[in-house]
């Protein structure tokens, strides 16, 4: 119960807070965008930190060396918290927009510092939309701009950690069309953080797995027409490989 409530205070006293901040680093952006765009990154990244200290999560990451630091990359992960959001975007070594869901648009102040973040909205019942969205994330990777995807489209609620949705295959596009390498995220005990036990939160040990990058013009042919399946392939294997410690 004091974990929902310090986290809950905390998060709406950032946004109410921030909101100077924002208006500061966007004449900042006049001059130096680039210089806004890291402070904000920085800034977002303390706060999901917060939150995880808040939360009682204990992490443990393997493979971050993976992860190319003077390119942008496409992340792609198995999905099963809201925490994943939490937890990847506060490791981005770079600018990293996300790719959610339509309907957070309708959220104040939230939907503001995720536009400024460079993230995206998914409307997933129109797919003219739908594919404008991807065609914006392939801008935006060309631009330098890593973007992170979860291609199962929503959480995952098996038992097993490794019991994924198949992979949405135009959430890969943007690497497709890009060339940009795929890190291959897995991450185990995300749920045990809150959704195992709505609507408490509770300390968890949450592991994070980079995989090496995937270069989808190195891949056979028949891998290429079938990317996100493979990635997903190699996802698996990641979790089986996984075992997340109790904490």
């Amino acid at each position: 119960m004091i974990r929902l409530i310090l986290i809950l205070v905390f998060l709406i006293l950032y946004l109410i807070l921030s909101l100077p901040f924002l208006a500061i680093e966007r004449l900042i952006a006049r001059k130096n965008r680039y210089a806004a765009d890291i402070a904000r990154l920085h800034v977002v990244q303390w706060a999901f930190k917060v939150v995880l200290f808040f939360s009682g999560t204990h992490l443990t990451v393997i493979g971050e060396e993976h992860v190319p630091k003077d390119c942008a990359v496409l992340y792609i992960g198995n999905h099963r918290s809201f925490f994943d959001i939490v937890i990847t975007y506060a490791r981005c070594p770079r600018l990293t927009g996300y790719i959610a869901k339509d309907s957070i648009k309708k959220i104040p102040l939230l939907s503001l510092w995720m536009k400024r973040l460079y993230c995206l909205f998914l409307n997933r019942d129109d797919v003219k939309e739908g594919l404008k969205t991807i065609l914006t994330g392939i801008e935006q990777i060309k631009n330098g701009i890593s973007m992170c995807i979860f291609p199962e489209g929503t959480r995952g609620t098996g038992i097993d950690e490794s019991d994924m949705l198949p992979f949405k295959e135009g959430s890969l596009k943007m690497a497709e069309k890009t060339g940009c390498p795929i890190i291959p995220m897995a991450l185990t005990g995300t749920a045990d953080i809150f959704e195992n036990h709505l609507p408490w939160i509770r300390s968890a040990h949450v592991t994070l797995q980079y995989g090496e990058p995937i270069y989808p013009k190195e891949l056979p042919k028949e891998a290429q027409k079938r990317l996100g399946s493979y990635t997903q392939k190699v996802i698996l294997e990641m979790l089986t490989q996984t075992t997340p410690r109790q904490s």
